[in-house]
Order: structure tokens, then C-alpha cells, then sequence
């Protein structure tokens, strides 16, 4: 039996044939493909997998990327509200979009240090160490911080992006996410309810709202890209990078960074189940509990909640 050489010449790999995709990953920006290419007898063909990755950026070439020689040469806007920007740039005029271009600016101290590269360590928050501490920390959290979420909650901002709207809550995407690729699809619910600061502040009387969110984020995805029961993941942050109450909403094929690891997100359904089995009088069960996470060396809290913490 012979087999074809491999293609080796751009003119070879023109002639594959597109099948199907295989895969896709988008953590690693890959696809992999099948297809057919010409067997030696030319009567046939035989089936190849081509897998594609668009490669690293180049950490050396971090001064070049801007400027009248700069490697980007076109960017394209897709939304701006408040201190963040967000644009889609290409190396090239005829390629498709390249790089996703998140801008912050003016960045503070606070915006440098979360975006610095960090060492965790894991906290075992106690409900003690959340009223001395941490309470504190969230209540004097700068209102500067959140003023883009206003901006799309009072509807001065992002509008066209709304997904779903109503007065407890509305969807929109995530700015991590491209518009594009379904498998890496992600979305955020944001709540209206400024009192709701994290976690910690969920009762029982929230369920409804919480249920809420689920319908209408599977409503959603199933009415604009097809997506059925099951392909979701939907989680809350704790700590979270923002203190104004969200839920992330992703499909359930796309593996993320740090922020659904075990300890950071935790899932809307089991939030969900806990409070079901909570009571309505005393505190709320999430402010009765030690909550476990991971916490880099460059968070406000780190110094504070480092092991050995003094109550």
C-alpha cells in the first residue's frame, strides 16, 4: 500500500479538502480539522487532520505592537464605557482579526497589581475573619471602581449588547469573550440590587431572583445560538474581581483561567440548593460559613488574611 508525501509546499496543502472541524480549543486558540488530500493514484483521497494554533505573542516584541511602525496595523472598536476600552486589532489588512485589545485607562494602583502576575495562597475565611476584615474592605471598595456597571445598568453604555433586560437583572456578554466563537461563548448577569455585594450577602429570599437568572440565561443561548439544556456553567465569584453582584455564564465545553478554578467560582446551582435548605430567620447560611479560595499576592486582602491572620 502507498501513501501519499506528506504536504510539504504550500501548493500541496492548498489542495486539502475541507471535511469537518474535530476540535476546538479556545484557551489554546486552537482548531483541528479533517479533510481529504490527493492519494498517489489521483483517483482517490485520503483523509488528513490538520490542526491549526495561532501562536504565542512574543513578550520581546511588546514595544512594537503601537506606534507609526507598530506590528498592529488596524484595530476595530467594539465598545467603550467609562475607563475600559475594547478593540479587535490585525497584523495584517487581509487577515482575520487577530488579537482581542482590552484598554484600561487611567489605570490606578489597584488595576496594576490585580493585572500583575500573582502567587496564591488558600484562605480559609472564617465568619469572624469576613466581619473584621473583609466586610470592611468591601464596604470602602472605591464607588470609581464600578461606575462602568452603572453606566450599563442606568443604560449609558453597551445597550446594543443586551441580551435580556428586566428590572431585577439583564445579560450581556462578558468582555472575555470574542462575539465569535461559540464554544468559548461567555455572558454576565448583572443585578440591579446594589445592597447584593458578594457572596456573602445572599439569603434565602434571593432564590427566586437566582432562578430567575438560570431560566432566562438558557432561554437566551437557546433562542440565539441553539445551545440546549446542559451547555452551560454558570458560577459566582468569591472573592470577586468586582464588588457588585454578578453571575458568569459560559458554555459548559470552555476551559477558562484562574476564576473557575475550585475555591474562586462557585456554582449557581449549588448556590442555589444551599439557600433552598436555609431558613429565613438569623443570619443567611452563606454568612455562617468558612469559605475556602485561593488569593494572590497582589490582592488587597492578601496581607491581611495571609495564614496566621489575628482576629
Amino acid at each position: 500500500m502507498s501513501f501519499p508525501a506528506p504536504p510539504t509546499s504550500f501548493s500541496a496543502l492548498s489542495q486539502f479538502v475541507f471535511d469537518r472541524v474535530l476540535n476546538e480549543d479556545p484557551l489554546t486558540h486552537s482548531l483541528i480539522i479533517l479533510g481529504t488530500l490527493p492519494s498517489p493514484d489521483l483517483d482517490n483521497r485520503v483523509r488528513a487532520i490538520v490542526r491549526l494554533e495561532k501562536t504565542a505573542l512574543n513578550a520581546a516584541d511588546s514595544s512594537k505592537f503601537f506606534g507609526d511602525n507598530g506590528i498592529i496595523e488596524k484595530v476595530q472598536l467594539e465598545e467603550s464605557t467609562d475607563i475600559y476600552t475594547w478593540l479587535f486589532g490585525w497584523l495584517g489588512e487581509d487577515r482575520e482579526r487577530d488579537v482581542k485589545i482590552n484598554v484600561i485607562c487611567p489605570a490606578t494602583d489597584v488595576h496594576i497589581r490585580k493585572y500583575t502576575r500573582q502567587d496564591q495562597i488558600m484562605v480559609h475565611e472564617t465568619p469572624a475573619l469576613y466581619e473584621k476584615y473583609v466586610k470592611p474592605y468591601i464596604s470602602a471598595f472605591p464607588a470609581s471602581r464600578t461606575t462602568w456597571v452603572e453606566n450599563i445598568l442606568k443604560g449609558l453604555s453597551e445597550q446594543s449588547k443586551v441580551l435580556y433586560s428586566c428590572p431585577e437583572f439583564l445579560i450581556l456578554p462578558d468582555m472575555k469573550w470574542d462575539l465569535k466563537t461559540i464554544r468559548s461563548l461567555y455572558l454576565v448577569a448583572i443585578i440591579q440590587d446594589r445592597t447584593i455585594r458578594s457572596l456573602r450577602d445572599l439569603r434565602k429570599h434571593h432564590v427566586d431572583l437566582l432562578r430567575s437568572i438560570r431560566i432566562e440565561a438558557t432561554r437566551v443561548v437557546q433562542a440565539k445560538w441553539g445551545l440546549g439544556n446542559g451547555s452551560l456553567r454558570m458560577f459566582i465569584h468569591y472573592q470577586p474581581s468586582y464588588y457588585h453582584f454578578h453571575v458568569h455564564i459560559v458554555n459548559a465545553n470552555y476551559q477558562g483561567g484562574l476564576g473557575m478554578t475550585v475555591g474562586q467560582g462557585h456554582l449557581l446551582d449549588d448556590i442555589i440548593a444551599l439557600l433552598e435548605l436555609d431558613t429565613f430567620e438569623g443570619p443567611g447560611i452563606f454568612e455562617r460559613m468558612t469559605l475556602t479560595y485561593g488569593l494572590g499576592d497582589q490582592h488587597g486582602l492578601f496581607t491581611t488574611l495571609s495564614p496566621g491572620a489575628e482576629l
